[in-house]
């Protein structure tokens, strides 16, 4: 056994210590080991750009603990950790360092451009991956992969060629979502919808004969200027004699159709839309059915193009306060109304999206997501908790085709080159020189590179070794589970399913786990704009990584959001250094101490009791982390260490620590040094650094506890008649809440009188009488058939089988109990009163801060608490005498 453990448990004086040891040692290295199990994680990699935020620490943490269960239990455990290039966000770092010295990007080209992102992801990139660590997070560091490393490119051009080889890859005009800042497209998913209140405008379009006009209602009157039709419902009476008529455009003084299509909506404005290929989704689909022509009209920076005459230059919303004003000038305009919708916004720089048509590449989504919607449906890959797998199936069931590319530098380049000459185009995993086709070396790369989201789909079997079938590929793969938020399912989780199926033809994961938002104590999403972001690396520099941890996996039930309250760090910390201090008291009293093999028949009740206990938790923490219910494994082993490992088992054993009998003594030492062995392992994935250090402190075998073996059940432990020490406990709650409900000073000693009808009851508290007198501050028990011999002003508690009677005579001066309690009362409720007047105060309830009529309130309802228990006792008081 090693120096004793401080009085004072410091983490700053540990962490870092057992994490450089860990790593030296190579205990996160996962080795290829055909007699186990392999058990693989790979992390959600996060961006290069990012800085860990309470989102991070939770998933981190989640990971980390099963990771380490599984290492524990003999599993060969991968936790492939690694980064993501993240293209947008990280070329608009550079940029914002480009512009502080006057540069854009253009300035200086495209490869200077990236050797500058280059540079900075050397610099910044790590950032992250330093943060994990202090997290305690038990990754395999010798395999950190980053999405642009060359093993990963490799594999996004065997997919990209592949799928493109296969025809579902293409390339043509379609519409799509345009963030005029970001200068880029977006997928569906990366668009934020936010409703906002607007305004809807009733335009009259004019029919071309000059009888009356068509009145149409749109919200962007500036697309009018676009405008190819103006469709209605064919169901719709007020306009079936209309379509195919003719009308004039306003202010464009253009010929449009009125065409019919079952996609209008009756119910909205007048039933009558304008139709803008150009500039609208829906509109552009209704053009494909009907071959109308796709004008667009604002061009990548938001500006009004040539195609809108003489509001070319123009802000698009510039243009539409100018472009109403004429409206009304010109007759055209009937009314404005104000109307609450939902307006795409960018998911980085929240401009307002605009739909464009251009030239982009997409993926063919339907026969990719028929065989990611079975594995789902047949169970091959389950999600959890159960009710995500219907939001997964639901958006591949109506999926789009995919719009991979996007206008930027940084990232994996479409691996697709046009002979200038003659018009090819060229898809190779290879760079091309020559046209295939003509023979001229005149090529042009597509200067676009893929969507993000493109490398990270491969993720599972990329950072593995795909497409070489590589060793660590056919032993870890596929991998296990997948931990990740919901925030996230549609973005990531979907593509690696259908990416592996496409190409591993198996699923990525069997199991989805997924987590909610870490919320503040109000329940309102962390944000800059706020202000009420908790930085995890000044929790953990305050409290300790494992208080960190403790925190999160406790508050946590899989698919749901958790708020992070203070209250709730300061709890974990306080259970941090109740381990700690029960550690020390243990390892103060083993002087002596033989570790032999526990002696069944030398085993007190107690003991057994104890033994059976933490076999108990040992196979429910065990089921259910089975389960990934993490939270609820977390809060079993807490409330077995916390209560009835310390609160009564230590105190019990002090009997017979400090007592007589010296083999007693010895089968309590050993009983104390296994059940706290056993618990430090079962606490080590939650809080890995504070169990690390104990457990190097006391006898054990092994380099460290993270490869120590998981708890295991002992049928040997299930001892039939355990179950009388909680009669016992029941018995020394029952005599403390008398004690304390009556107000009997700490010091004075009790008698307790026992009424026992039943002899086997009446053996088991006979048998444990020390334990009365240690814990329940009883001075003698005695034993009454009935109630006769019981003296009076006695007050009594009941459990199964017997009642316990104290008497007061002697413990309480009842009188001045009485006259105390009395003075209590009147106190109470005139608090009660002043807060009722306050609260009643309208001008109080208006002015005052929200969180200080809130803590009014509360102050209120503990008043009424209070008032309430001092008129029970103040009842019981006067009944005794």
């Amino acid at each position: 056994m090693q120096k004793k453990l401080p009085s004072i448990y410091n983490p700053k004086e540990v962490e870092d210590k057992w994490y450089e040891f860990w790593e030296r040692e190579n205990l996160f290295c996962a080795r290829r080991d055909l007699d186990k199990q392999p058990f693989t994680i790979v992390i959600p990699p996060p961006n290069v750009t990012g800085q860990l935020h309470m989102g991070h620490a939770l998933n981190n943490t989640l990971q980390d603990i099963l990771i380490r269960t599984k290492r524990m239990q003999g599993f060969s455990a991968l936790w492939l950790p690694g980064t993501d290039h993240a293209g947008i966000a990280t070329e608009a770092k550079v940029k914002e360092q480009l512009a502080d010295k006057g540069l854009s990007k253009y300035d200086l080209g495209r490869e200077k451009f990236l050797e500058k992102v280059w540079e900075w992801k050397e610099k910044y990139g790590d950032t992250i991956i330093n943060q994990l660590r202090k997290l305690g997070s038990s990754c395999d560091w010798s395999r950190l992969r980053f999405t642009m490393d060359e093993g990963l490119s490799q594999a996004v051009r065997e997919v990209f060629v592949r799928l493109y080889e296969k025809g579902l890859i293409y390339r043509g005009d379609y519409i799509v979502n345009w963030c005029p800042t970001c200068k880029t497209t977006l997928s569906d998913i990366e668009v934020e919808h936010e409703d906002l209140t607007g305004k809807l405008y009733y335009v009259k379009y004019p029919y071309k004969d000059g009888l009356g006009y068509l009145m149409i209602a749109t919200t962007r009157p500036e697309t009018i200027l676009g405008d190819t039709a103006v469709a209605v419902n064919p169901d719709d009476e007020r306009y079936k004699n209309l379509i195919g008529k003719t009308l004039i455009l306003p202010i464009v003084d253009k010929e449009i159709p009125v065409i019919a299509d079952s996609y209008v909506d009756m119910e909205f404005g007048t039933g009558a839309v304008k139709v803008t290929p150009g500039h609208d989704p829906n509109d552009f689909e209704m053009g494909v059915r009907h071959h109308l022509p796709v004008i667009t009209v604002i061009d990548n920076n938001g500006l009004m193009n040539d195609k809108a005459g003489k509001f070319e230059g123009m802000d698009r919303l510039d243009c539409r306060k100018v472009l109403v004003d004429e409206l009304q000038q010109g007759g055209y305009l009937e009314k404005v109304e104000d109307l609450s919708h939902s307006v795409g916004h960018c998911y980085r720089c929240h401009t307002t999206i605009e739909p464009m048509v251009s030239k982009q590449w997409f993926v063919k989504m339907k026969p990719l997501a028929e065989p990611a919607i079975e594995v789902v449906k047949q169970g091959e890959v389950k999600f959890v908790p159960e009710r995500f797998a219907k939001i997964y199936l639901n958006w591949l069931e109506n999926i789009r085709d995919w719009c991979i590319s996007r206008q930027l530098w940084w990232g994996h380049r479409i691996p697709a080159w046009y002979c200038k000459d003659c018009g090819e185009t060229m898809v190779s995993k290879e760079d091309v020189t020559v046209c295939h086709k003509c023979g001229s070396s005149n090529l042009e790369q597509d200067p676009d590179v893929l969507d993000t989201w493109f490398s990270s789909a491969l993720w599972p079997f990329s950072t593995l070794g795909w497409p070489e079938n590589t060793s660590d590929l056919k032993y870890f793969y596929p991998t296990s589970a997948l931990v990740t938020g919901y925030d996230i399912i549609f973005f990531w989780v979907a593509r690696m399913i259908f990416s592996a199926m496409e190409f591993m033809e198996q699923p990525p994961f069997e199991h989805v786990v997924i987590t909610g938002l870490v919320r503040d104590a109000q329940g309102r999403k962390m944000s800059k704009s706020l202000g009420n972001g908790i930085d995890p690396l000044e929790v953990i520099d305050k409290y300790g990584a494992d208080t960190l941890r403790f925190t999160l996996s406790t508050g946590n039930a899989p698919g749901n959001d958790m708020r992070f309250y203070w209250e709730r760090v300061e709890a974990s910390r306080n259970f941090a250094n109740k381990i700690w201090n029960a550690s020390r008291f243990v390892m103060m009293n083993l002087e002596g101490f033989k570790s032999d093999k526990i002696e069944k028949e030398r085993l007190s009740l107690k003991d057994r009791w104890i033994l059976k206990r933490i076999n108990d938790v040992t196979r429910d923490v065990t089921d259910s982390l089975e389960k990934f219910e993490i939270g609820i494994a977390a809060q079993k082993i807490y409330d077995f260490f916390w209560s009835e490992f310390c609160d009564w088992y230590i105190e019990m054993a002090k009997i017979d620590l400090y007592g007589a009998n010296s083999d007693a003594k010895e089968s309590t030492q050993q009983v104390l040094l296994l059940v706290m062995e056993h618990a430090l392992r079962l606490l080590h994935p939650f809080m890995p650094f504070i169990t690390e250090e104990i457990w190097q402190h006391i006898p054990h075998e092994g380099n460290s506890i993270m490869i120590s073996p998981w708890p295991e059940y002992q049928p040997e432990w299930e001892f039939e008649d355990a179950s009388q020490m909680e009669l016992v406990m029941d018995a020394v709650r029952g005599i403390r809440n008398i004690r304390a409900e009556m107000n009997v000073p700490p010091g004075k000693k009790a008698v307790a009188f026992a009424q026992v009808s039943d002899s086997t009851i009446m053996n088991i508290l006979k048998n444990n009488l020390d334990i009365f007198y240690s814990l329940a501050k009883v001075s003698e028990m005695k034993f009454a058939v009935e109630t006769s011999s019981i003296p009076h002003k006695a007050v009594s508690c009941v459990i199964k089988g017997a009642e316990i009677f104290i008497p007061m005579e002697g413990l309480v001066d009842i009188d001045t109990e009485i006259e105390r309690l009395e003075k209590e009362k009147v106190n109470l409720v005139n608090e009660i009163s002043r807060a009722n007047k306050k609260l009643n105060n309208r001008g109080f309830l208006e002015k005052a801060p929200q969180d200080v009529v809130e803590k009014e309130q509360q102050k209120q309802k503990d008043y009424q608490e209070m008032l309430q228990k001092v008129e029970q006792r103040l009842k019981m008081m006067i009944d005794l005498a």
